[in-house]
C-alpha cells in the first residue's frame, strides 16, 4: 500500500484536533448512547479516538482506517480490551454480511472520489435496523484559513458539500436521516444518525 498524506499527518492528527474538543466531547457522548451494548464498526478510524472513548459503552468495536500509520499511532497508548485496530479500506471491508449493529464513518466521506461505494460496504455489512452514524465536515462557500491550510498541506477535499448537500447524498444512497444536527467548530460538522430507507 503507498504512502499517504495521511500516513504524513497521522503522528499529529489528534493534536490538530484539539480546537474541536466540544464537537469531539459532543460526539463520544452521543455515540457512547448509540453505541450502547452493541456490535460497532468505525471506518477511517484514525487515531482511535471515537473508538477509544466509546467502548466502555459498546460490546465490541472494530475500529479501521485506510492508513498503515493512522492504525498504528492508534494503536499507541491505553487501548480497551474490547477494541480491535486494523488497516482496511472501507469501500471494500472483509466482513461477512449484516456483522454489525452500528456503523461509524466520521469526517472521511467527503475525502473519498467515490464516498457512494463506502456507504454500500456499510449497508451490506450492518444488520437489519442498524445505524449508521456519519458526521461529516460541511463547507459554506469560501475556505477559512484552517481549510486552506489543510488543502497546502496535501489534504484535499473530493466534495465540499453544504449541510444540505450532505443530507441530500446520504438520502440518495438510500438512508433516512433519524437525527441530524449542525455542531459549529473551526471546520463546522453535520452530525447525522441514519437507518436504511
Amino acid at each position: 500500500m503507498k504512502t499517504t498524506v495521511w500516513d504524513i499527518f497521522a503522528p499529529v492528527y489528534e493534536r490538530s484536533m484539539r480546537s474541536q474538543k466540544s464537537i469531539y466531547d459532543y460526539m463520544y457522548s452521543r455515540i457512547s448512547q448509540v453505541a450502547a451494548g452493541k456490535e460497532v464498526l468505525e471506518l477511517a478510524t484514525g487515531p482511535g479516538m471515537i473508538a477509544k472513548h466509546i467502548a466502555a459503552s459498546a460490546k465490541n468495536v472494530v475500529a479501521t482506517d485506510f492508513s498503515q500509520n493512522m492504525i498504528a499511532t492508534a494503536m499507541k497508548g491505553d487501548v480497551p480490551r474490547n477494541v480491535y485496530f486494523e488497516v482496511a479500506d472501507a469501500t471494500d471491508l472483509r466482513f461477512k454480511d449484516h456483522s454489525f449493529d452500528v456503523v461509524i464513518i466520521a469526517n472521511a466521506l467527503h475525502v473519498m472520489p467515490n464516498p457512494e461505494k463506502a456507504l454500500a460496504e456499510t449497508e451490506r455489512v450492518l444488520k437489519s435496523g442498524g445505524t449508521l452514524i456519519a458526521p461529516n465536515f460541511i463547507f459554506n462557500g469560501r475556505k477559512n484559513l484552517w481549510q486552506r491550510f489543510l488543502t497546502l498541506i496535501g489534504i484535499k477535499f473530493a466534495h465540499e458539500w453544504t449541510a444540505g448537500q450532505f443530507s441530500s447524498f446520504l438520502q440518495s444512497n438510500g438512508w433516512k436521516i433519524e437525527k441530524s444536527e449542525i455542531l459549529k467548530g473551526r471546520i463546522d460538522l453535520l452530525y447525522t444518525e441514519c437507518k436504511r430507507a
